[in-house]
């Protein structure tokens, strides 16, 4: 699946698309491998809830979907969910800044979190 993903997320990075939904077995190693890529936030979806604060409260830009986990019609909702909630701002964009400065090599610290 690196095969895959990978360059999904590259394309997401390089802003060849907003956002990108990455799909696999559970999930979780698809989520891995489009973390790999610099400028991606991807998060694991399998509910409503976790869909939407993805966005809300990480704004992630990758959700990554376990087909052997949730039925296609769960799947079909949570991707609905993920691009139209917008991110929240705020105190998140705080947390989101402290990923940012860490990947750039900067030191973390100094925001609240």
């Amino acid at each position: 699946y690196p095969l895959f993903i990978i360059p999904a997320a590259e394309a997401v990075a390089r802003g060849e698309a907003d956002f990108g939904i990455v799909l696999g077995g559970s999930g979780n190693g698809e989520a891995i491998a489009a973390n790999k890529v610099k400028g991606i936030r991807c998060a694991l979806g399998w509910s409503d809830e976790t869909a939407e604060l993805a966005r809300r409260h990480n704004n992630a830009n990758v959700l990554s979907i376990g087909q052997r986990m949730i039925s296609f019609e769960i799947a079909q909702k949570l991707v609905e969910i993920f691009l139209s909630t917008p991110f929240d701002g705020g105190r998140h964009a705080a947390r989101v800044g402290e990923l940012d400065r860490y990947e750039a090599g900067l030191p973390m610290g100094g925001a609240a979190v």
